[in-house]
């Protein structure tokens, strides 16, 4: 699966959150340390779900970036 990911700048780190699957977070203090936290954080996120018998939404955010002129 590809879920999307949503990774913003925080005052000291950065910070990352899943669009679809609600609650699934993670900060670091780099971009690429915070996807490397947020790619374990989808996994522990998942895995739980499946324990708790839970259904694991399929990815269905889509991510575009739209181009403003000033």
């Amino acid at each position: 699966m590809r879920y999307a990911i949503v990774v913003e700048k925080a005052e000291n780190n950065y910070s990352a959150y899943v669009p679809d699957l609600p609650g699934c977070v993670a900060t670091g203090a780099t971009v690429e340390e915070t996807e490397r936290e947020i790619r374990e954080a989808i996994g522990f996120h998942i895995e739980g779900l499946i324990e708790d018998g839970l259904p694991v939404p399929q990815p269905s955010s889509i991510v575009e970036y739209l181009e403003i002129a000033a």
